[in-house]
């Protein structure tokens, strides 16, 4: 092989790995759709909650606001927003991000809670009565 042959197939490698990472890191609804089963001993989708709210259109809603959901007043007045920041960093240590919040079980790894993120994202606000 000559030189030029080795740094293409170098380039190619370095690029396909970058490229994989990118990939893992965003997150894969799939995934996450399937590691909500872990979540479900305390959150539904819609209806109701059990130990927690609902998390359909959980989304970009203001932390604390879905109606039929009796939050800790922590939550409540929290101020957070959910995007991907503020859910991965609540999902990872929820008492450290609001304290005195109700939740208190975590997600530890990172790309358990961009999967989960990401499932999350696709789920619609139930429709209005």
């Amino acid at each position: 092989m000559n030189l030029r042959t080795l740094f293409a197939a170098g380039l190619a490698l370095v690029l396909a790995s970058a490229s994989a990472g990118s990939a893992s890191a965003a997150g894969d609804p799939v995934k996450g759709k399937a590691d909500f089963a872990r979540c479900t001993g305390c959150h539904v989708l819609t209806g109701p909650g059990f130990a927690g709210p609902a998390l359909a259109g959980v989304y970009g809603r203001k932390a604390g606001s879905a109606p039929g959901y009796d939050y800790s007043k922590a939550l409540a007045s929290s101020g957070l927003v959910w995007n991907d920041e503020t859910l991965d960093a609540f999902l990872d240590a929820p008492t450290k991000v609001v304290p005195g919040a109700a939740m208190y079980s975590s997600v530890p790894d990172a790309q358990d809670r961009a999967d989960l993120i990401a499932y999350l994202k696709t789920l619609s606000p139930p429709a209005a009565p």
